[in-house]
């Protein structure tokens, strides 16, 4: 928390109505007048670390914070580039794929039109493995069915998999794909429009799940699958609703996938289950079914950082042992939001972002792991009268493979834009 902050909530000798006074002035007036003095008060510093790498008119994002959209060598940063901002996608609406040259005045390059993706994720944009400097993954609708694209920087069509394809395996060979259509009809914004759900009358279908694709053959097979889920330590809850996985992430070194494990729940909501399996879908475990499950993110192929309630002590980041089950609290009075969390390449430190405050202000921070300090580096304005539910921005927050820049978007300028935070003096 801010040094700001903290006098703001330690000024106890101070009247509540002056303290709040001087809040909202700092929101508000401050923030937009004095934008240096803003910084000062909230982050230490009066300079502004974020740097836009794209431009409007139009509007450019990235998508979910599990991935990186620098290629190996640093000089290009994948993006979507959408004609609108203020809706969800129809089947209908395509969206372009292509990466920013940073070594040209960041200049966006379209390299195809795509018409599977949503706010949250876009289209699955992600560097191959095998070449992380020149060829990237994308997902698309072609003939009414979802597929998986392997395409070069020059824009060339290099492969098309019968699955869309949700997170590849760090060495290259492998992929985990699932039902995106089942996804949008029970999580709309993070599935995609445009395909029919085969499943779609069935409540845990024994042959939807979790998919393995092998890269090099094409092949799918089933590995988990959503009525095995559902018999799995069952709650009466979970009978008679309708079942779905999502956040599909596969450990550092490959040997684990996790995922949630998700059905519907009274009111229109859903309930959450996180599960990690071993990279064929074998040993497959509950590791966090407390209620409160949100976003994660692999240490190593053992351990998992995850929002999550502690012991009915409300939501707290947890470290969350995979063979031994054991857990600890992480960032006790400095972490107390959920977040997209993602440890840095070299795991010394988590990035993590805010949902927007009672200011409508999302803030982007990093925590040294495991013990601290947190170093909040900006707070962006995000307003939820414009940009909420499924046309909401979060920052997303993601890694370049140094460990020294960091990638988001934001709205805080009035269009959904990409920014780069050089954090190298930060990190070191």
């Amino acid at each position: 928390m801010s040094l700001y902050r903290n006098a703001i909530a330690n000024w106890t000798v101070v009247p509540w109505r002056v303290r709040s006074g001087i809040e909202r002035w700092v929101e508000s007036s401050a923030r937009q007048r004095l934008p240096a003095l803003y910084r000062l008060l909230h982050c230490g510093r009066t300079a502004n670390p974020v740097r836009p790498v794209t431009f409007g008119p139009k509007h450019h994002f990235f998508g979910y914070y599990d991935k990186t959209p620098w290629n190996a060598s640093g000089s290009l940063l994948l993006a979507h580039e959408a004609a609108f901002n203020d809706r969800p996608p129809s089947a209908d609406d395509p969206v372009i794929v292509g990466v920013v040259r940073l070594q040209e005045e960041c200049r966006f390059e379209p390299l195809a039109t795509v018409a599977a993706w949503n706010w949250q994720q876009g289209s699955m944009l992600q560097w191959h493995p095998t070449d992380s400097e020149s060829v990237f993954v994308h997902n698309d609708c072609r003939a009414g069915r979802f597929v998986g694209i392997v395409r070069d920087t020059s824009a060339r069509e290099l492969r098309v998999y019968e699955r869309p394809l949700y997170a590849i395996a760090p060495d290259g060979r492998s992929a985990y794909s699932l039902n995106f259509a089942r996804l949008q009809r029970h999580r709309p914004g993070y599935g995609y429009l445009g395909a029919e759900d085969e499943f779609e009358q069935v409540l845990a279908p024994e042959r939807d799940g979790i998919f393995h694709v092998d890269l090099h053959s094409g092949r799918s097979t089933l590995i988990v699958s959503l009525a095995q889920l559902a018999a799995f330590e069952p709650r009466s809850e979970m009978a008679d609703r309708h079942h779905w996985v999502n956040h599909i992430q596969v450990s550092r070194g490959g040997r684990r996938i996790a995922f949630f494990h998700l059905w519907r729940s009274g009111g229109g909501g859903w309930s959450v289950r996180l599960f990690a399996a071993n990279a064929d879908g074998s040993g497959l475990k509950c590791e966090v079914d407390s209620g409160v499950v949100s976003h994660y993110d692999w240490l190593d192929d053992n351990r998992l950082l995850v929002w999550a309630d502690a012991a009915a002590r409300g939501g707290r980041f947890l470290l969350v042992d995979c063979d031994t089950g054991d857990r600890r609290i992480v960032g006790e009075g400095e972490l107390f939001e959920d977040g997209h969390c993602s440890f840095s390449p070299d795991c010394r430190w988590i990035l993590n972002d805010t949902y927007p405050d009672r200011f409508d202000m999302r803030t982007l921070m990093l925590y040294r792991f495991p013990g601290g300090p947190r170093i909040d580096i900006a707070r962006l304005h995000s307003p939820k009268s414009r940009w909420w539910g499924e046309v909401r921005c979060d920052l997303h927050p993601r890694w370049d493979r140094s460990g020294r820049s960091v990638c988001i978007d934001s709205v805080h300028d009035g269009t959904r834009q990409m920014y780069v935070v050089d954090v190298g003096a930060m990190v070191r």
